[in-house]
C-alpha cells in the first residue's frame, strides 16, 4: 500500500512502524474471509482492509480522529484472525494499537462512552476493586430488564450486570510466594497471578500450580506483580498499560536476576499474548528495553510449558472434549497443535470445533462495549461447539471460558485444570457443580 506521509510525520517511532506496516499490505482481501465482523455485517469497513485504510487516512491526516473512525475501530475485537490468514504478514496488531491510542489522544467521545471506560479501566486490573463491583453487578440482576431498555449506555451496563456470575469463590487467604517441587526440583517458574482470573476462577492456578509441582517444578509467585496491562492497552490507555508492564517487568528481572526462573507461566492466553510483546512495547525505552525483551522471551503459556514435560495420566476415562482454541493462543501466539496434543495424550477424544478461527466474542472487554455483536459470535460459537456433542469443553482463556458458558449448559474447563485432573488433581469445580464425579 502506498503511503503519503510527510516526513516531518515520521518523527517517531510508533509513527515509523506503522507506515511500515501500511506499505506491507497488498490489498489481496484475505482478511475479509476470516474477519468475524465482517462476517456479520457485511461492510468492507468494518474489515481489516477497510479499518487499514481508515486508520492510513487518519494517520497520514494528522488531524483528530472522526467518528467514522472510531466507530469502525471500536467494532473491531483485534481477534487477530487477519494476522493468521494474511500472505503478506501485515502486523495488524500493532497498527490497531496505535490507532486506538491515537484515537485516545484526540477523539472527544461521548460522555457515557467516556464514563463506562473510565470504570472499566479503574476497576478490572485491580482484584479486590473487581470482586466489589461484581458484588454490587449480582445485586444489580433484577435491573436488568431496565437497562436493556436503554440505548448504548444501558445496554452496556445491562452486559456488565449479565456477566457477573451468581457466586463468586471466597476471598482468597494470604498466599505463599513459593511453592515447591515435589522431589528434587527439575525447573523454576514464575506464574502470572494476573486480575480477573484469580476472582472469577483462582482454582485454574491452583490447578496449574500443582501440575507443576508434581512434575518437579518450583512455582513463585513474585513480589509486586499485577495484571498484564492488556485490558487498557486495547483501550488505547498506553501511559496505564506501560506502567503495569513496568511493575511485572521489574517483579519478574528481580527473580530472574535472583534465582533465575526458566520460563513465566501465563494461563490465560490474552495476557499471554501482550507480555508476549512487551519487548515491542518497549523497544525505544533504554531503561526497559533489554528487559522487557527478556522477559518476553521467557514468557510461556502453560500448555508452552507442559508439552516438555512427561505427564502421564492416571486416570481412564472415556470423554470427549471440545477445544475451544481461543483467538489469543491460536492467532496472537501462533499456538494451534500444542493443547489438542496435550489433551490427546490424557487418553481423551478431542474434537475441533467448527468454524474455530472465529472468535466467541468476549476480546477483553469487547462483549461489555459492543454486547450485540458479541451475542451474536457467542451464539455463533455455542452452536458449532454443540455440533461436536461433547461431554465438556476446554479452552485456555478466562474470558472465552466466561463468554461461551453465559451460552450453554455444557462445563468449561481450563486445559490446565483438566490435565490437573486427568494425572492425579482433584475434580474440576465446573464439573463437579455439573454432577460429576471422580468416579468412572
Amino acid at each position: 500500500m502506498q503511503t503519503l506521509f510527510a516526513p516531518e510525520q515520521l518523527d517517531t517511532p510508533q509513527m515509523q512502524s506503522s507506515e511500515k506496516i501500511l506499505r506491507t499490505c497488498v490489498h489481496c482481501g484475505f482478511c475479509t474471509a476470516t474477519c468475524p465482523t465482517y462476517l456479520l455485517l457485511g461492510d468492507e469497513l468494518d474489515s481489516p482492509r477497510g479499518r487499514i485504510y481508515l486508520i492510513k487516512q487518519m494517520l497520514e491526516s494528522g488531524k483528530p480522529a472522526t467518528k467514522e473512525v472510531v466507530t469502525h475501530v471500536d467494532r473491531c475485537l483485534s481477534c487477530l484472525s487477519c494476522m493468521t490468514t494474511c500472505p503478506s504478514g501485515v502486523n495488524y496488531m500493532h497498527l490497531v494499537d496505535h490507532a486506538r491510542a491515537y484515537i485516545e489522544e484526540t477523539y472527544e467521545r461521548p460522555w457515557h462512552d467516556r464514563l463506562i471506560r473510565v470504570v472499566l479501566a479503574s476497576l478490572l486490573p485491580y482484584p479486590n476493586r473487581f470482586r466489589t463491583a461484581l458484588v454490587l453487578g449480582r445485586l444489580g440482576k433484577p435491573l436488568k430488564p431496565l437497562l436493556d431498555a436503554v440505548p448504548v449506555f444501558g445496554k452496556r451496563l445491562s452486559a456488565m450486570v449479565d456477566l457477573a456470575p451468581t457466586k463468586l469463590p471466597p476471598s482468597p487467604d494470604i498466599l505463599p510466594a513459593s511453592y515447591p517441587a515435589s522431589g528434587q526440583a527439575a525447573g523454576r517458574v514464575a506464574i502470572l497471578t494476573g486480575c480477573a482470573q484469580p476472582v472469577l476462577r483462582p482454582e485454574i492456578n491452583e490447578a496449574t500450580i500443582r501440575l507443576l509441582n508434581r512434575s518437579g517444578i518450583e512455582v513463585v509467585k513474585p513480589a509486586g506483580e499485577g495484571c498484564c496491562g492488556a485490558l487498557v492497552h486495547h483501550m488505547g490507555k498506553d501511559e496505564a498499560s506501560h506502567a503495569f508492564a513496568k511493575a511485572n517487568i521489574d517483579a519478574w528481572t528481580r527473580e530472574i536476576e535472583g534465582k533465575g526462573l526458566d520460563a513465566i507461566i501465563i494461563t490465560a492466553s490474552g495476557c499471554g499474548t501482550t507480555i508476549k510483546d512487551y519487548g515491542f512495547m518497549f523497544r525505544d525505552d533504554p531503561a526497559y528495553a533489554e528487559k522487557a525483551r527478556r522477559v518476553s522471551a521467557l514468557a510461556k503459556d502453560i500448555t508452552e510449558y507442559l508439552a516438555g514435560l512427561e505427564l502421564v495420566p492416571t486416570r481412564e476415562r472415556k470423554l470427549t472434549v471440545a477445544y475451544h482454541s481461543a483467538c489469543s493462543m491460536q492467532h496472537g501466539q501462533q499456538l494451534k497443535d500444542g493443547p489438542r496434543k496435550l489433551l490427546k495424550a490424557m487418553n481423551l477424544t478431542v474434537k475441533d470445533v467448527p468454524e474455530g478461527h472465529i472468535c466467541c466474542g468476549s476480546a477483553g472487554i469487547y462483549n461489555i462495549m459492543q454486547p450485540e455483536i458479541a451475542g451474536q459470535l457467542r451464539a455463533r460459537k455455542v452452536a458449532n461447539i454443540e455440533k461436536t456433542k461433547p461431554d465438556l469443553i476446554a479452552t485456555g482463556n478466562i474470558g472465552c471460558m466466561t463468554q461461551i458458558a453465559k451460552g450453554t449448559g455444557l462445563p468449561i474447563v481450563h486445559t490446565a485444570e483438566l490435565i490437573d485432573w486427568m494425572t492425579g488433581g482433584p475434580l474440576p469445580a465446573p464439573l463437579a457443580a455439573a454432577g460429576w464425579s471422580d468416579a468412572a
